[in-house]
């Protein structure tokens, strides 16, 4: 696959597509003003507050049971459960200092155990303790870790389950021994929200650096066997050269180069053509569009629907242009 996309992102404020991507809600707003417009902390700050009271992000806090579930669930096979809610709301950015993220973290905290969620085994575990699959308690731990709850014994867990390659897999106890890209993105991203959390020991960073090279040994999206481009995933038969959000579980090249921006991971020619990809879906009118929406009861709507432009893969493509072009 061989592209020559211009990757030139700049977005002065009076742009067109910045005034689309600001006439939206207080989760994207002050993702943009912090992220391409570069405004002062104060007024980043400022909307970033907003998105406990206004929009999505308060929908979402007022949907919380009071026994301190969304869904009526830890889990579940939809996206409205206590996990699919909180990695919601980690993305949308709610601030874990503000006073409803404290209360609603604190009921989950004090009363959501996995009971008829997952493995009996794990019913009575709390639900910042996990179960058994590294791709849920990956995500458990990414917005356990975000929002500053104590995820130690899941990170221990996960470290502890790292493959030779790498990476990590769901399927290991069944025998396999090759990383998969989906549960190693999971992974990642909670060993990564650890870190920036400021939990940091040698050997967590060790691992996360192992399972990130594992992305890039790839190229994000190729068998390093072979060189194929990989076009589906086994599991769940996603196109990960197709770009959803939100993206639960499912692994894709935009979500690869998402956390490896979010990492601080200096630009890599080997993410070079994962870029190239991403750059070469902006449409005439500078946006890219939502491409596929995963099967499943969404909470809230936060998007206009699959095959229109997307605020948030705009969002999300113009930052990670932006993160590598920095290396010129």
């Amino acid at each position: 696959m061989q592209m020559t996309t211009n990757l030139s992102t700049n977005q002065p404020s009076e742009d067109p597509v910045i005034k689309w991507l600001l006439d939206s809600d207080p989760s994207i707003r002050w993702q943009v003003k912090r992220d391409l417009l570069k405004e002062p902390d104060e007024e980043v700050t400022t909307e970033r507050e907003r998105v406990a009271t206004e929009g999505w992000g308060a929908c979402l806090l007022a949907l919380q049971g009071t026994d301190g579930r969304w869904g009526g669930a830890a889990w579940n096979r939809g996206w409205n459960s206590t996990m699919h809610v909180l990695m919601l709301l980690r993305d949308l950015g709610l601030d874990p200092a503000s006073s409803q993220a404290r209360r609603a973290l604190g009921l989950v905290r004090d009363s959501v155990t996995w009971k008829g969620c997952g493995p009996q085994e794990c019913d009575d575990n709390p639900f910042f303790a996990g179960e058994l699959e590294p791709c849920i308690n990956g995500q458990v731990g990414a917005a356990g870790a975000y929002f500053g709850q104590d995820v130690q014994s899941v990170i221990d867990r996960l470290l502890s389950e790292q493959l030779p390659d790498g990476g990590w897999n769901c399927e290991a106890p069944n025998g396999s021994t090759h990383s998969s890209f989906n549960t190693t993105i999971c992974v990642l991203e909670a060993l990564l929200e650890h870190e920036l959390n400021g939990i940091i020991s040698p050997q967590a960073v060790e691992a996360r650096l192992r399972g990130q090279e594992y992305l890039l040994e790839r190229r994000l999206f190729r068998r390093r066997s072979t060189g194929e481009v990989i076009e589906r995933d086994r599991k769940g038969g996603a196109a990960w050269i197709r770009f959803a959000f939100p993206t639960w579980w499912h692994y894709d090249v935009l979500r690869g180069l998402e956390y490896l921006r979010r990492a601080g991971a200096s630009p890599d020619e080997r993410a070079a053509e994962a870029i190239e990809l991403v750059a070469s879906k902006r449409g005439s009118d500078g946006r890219w569009p939502l491409e596929t929406r995963y099967p499943g009861m969404m909470p809230v709507e936060i998007d206009d629907g699959e095959g229109r432009p997307s605020r948030w893969n705009t969002l999300r493509a113009l930052r990670v242009l932006n993160w590598y072009s920095s290396r010129d």
